[in-house]
C-alpha cells in the first residue's frame, strides 16, 4: 500500500488533532486524557532509561570514540515515541503539532489547544516522574557506576546551559519529534510507522537537543541519584525554556508550516 500524500497526511493530522481537543474539553473524558498522558510520559522515560543504560555502558570505548555513546543512545531511545504513536498515548510535544491544523481551520479554539497542552504536559510529567522513581530509582538501575555518574552529570548539564541555548535546542528536538509523528501519520503499516519514529528521533538524541518530556525523566532521575539540581532549577533552567522551544519547533515548524503548504487552496493541494 502506498503511503499517504502530504495532503492526505494533513487530513489525518486534522482528524487526530480535533479528536485530541475533544478529549480534553469539558464534555470529554479528562480522566482518560490524564491516564493516556501519564502513559506517554512513562513510555518516553522507558526510552530514556534504555538510552542511558545502553549508551553509557561502555565508558572506555566511548572515551576513545566520542560519538559511540550518542549513537547507541539515539538508536534505542525512539522506543518511547513508537509506543506513543502505535498505542495512542497523549504526548505534549506531538500535540504541539497535531492541534494546529484544526486550530487554523477554526474547528477548535485556542483555549481548547491551551487546555490540552496544559493537561497533557502535567500528565506526561506525572508518568515520567513515577517511572523514574519506581522503575529506575527504587530498582537500583542507576545506583552503580557508570550510570550513576552519567545521570548526575546529565541532569546538572541540562540546567547549566544558557536559557536561550536550551530554547533553541528545544526547537530542534520537537521539530524532529513532530516530523517523526507526521511521517508516522503518512504510513499505513506498522513497519512504516516504526521507521518513521526511529530516524528523526534518533537524530535529535544524537545531536543533543532538548525534549521537555524526556527531561522530565532525565533530570529528576539524576536528582534522585544526588545531582546538584534544585526543584526550582529543574523548572526555570530547563523545563521552561525547553517547553517553549518545543512549542515553537512543533507548532510553528511542523503544524503551521505543513497546514499552510498542503491545506486547501495551496499550490501543493493535489501533491
Amino acid at each position: 500500500m502506498p503511503v499517504r500524500t502530504p495532503r492526505q497526511t494533513l487530513d489525518t493530522a486534522l482528524a487526530s488533532g480535533t479528536a485530541k481537543a475533544l478529549l480534553s474539553s469539558k464534555t470529554g473524558s479528562t480522566s482518560r486524557l490524564i491516564i493516556l498522558s501519564a502513559l506517554a510520559g512513562a513510555y518516553i522515560a522507558l526510552g530514556g532509561t534504555l538510552s542511558l543504560i545502553a549508551g553509557y555502558g561502555f565508558p572506555d570505548a566511548a572515551a576513545a570514540n566520542p560519538a559511540l555513546q550518542k549513537l547507541i543512545s539515539g538508536a534505542v531511545f525512539p522506543i518511547g515515541l513508537m509506543l506513543v504513536v502505535v498505542l495512542g498515548a497523549e504526548l505534549f510535544t506531538g500535540n504541539n503539532a497535531l492541534l494546529i491544523p484544526p486550530l487554523m481551520q477554526g474547528r477548535i479554539s485556542a483555549v481548547a489547544v491551551m487546555r490540552n497542552w496544559a493537561l497533557v504536559w502535567l500528565g506526561n510529567f506525572a508518568g515520567a516522574l513515577a517511572f523514574a522513581f519506581f522503575m529506575v530509582h527504587l530498582t537500583g538501575l542507576t545506583a552503580p557506576d557508570p550510570w550513576s555518574g552519567a545521570i548526575r552529570s546529565m541532569a546538572e548539564a541540562k540546567v547549566s546551559a544558557p536559557w536561550f541555548v536550551i530554547f533553541l535546542k528545544g526547537i530542534g528536538a520537537n521539530w524532529c519529534v513532530c516530523l517523526a509523528v507526521w511521517l508516522a501519520l503518512s504510513g499505513k503499516r506498522l513497519g512504516e510507522k516504526l521507521l518513521a519514529c526511529q530516524i528523526p528521533v534518533m537524530a535529535f538524541v544524537i545531536l543533543g537537543y532538548e525534549h521537555c518530556v524526556a527531561n522530565m525523566f532525565f533530570i529528576p532521575a539524576g536528582m534522585m541519584e544526588g545531582a546538584d539540581v534544585s526543584i526550582s532549577s529543574l523548572f526555570i533552567d530547563n523545563l521552561l525554556p525547553s517547553t517553549a522551544g518545543n512549542i515553537v519547533g512543533g507548532a510553528l515548524l511542523v503544524g503551521c508550516v505543513h497546514s499552510w503548504l498542503h491545506g486547501k487552496g495551496s499550490t501543493t493541494e493535489k501533491a
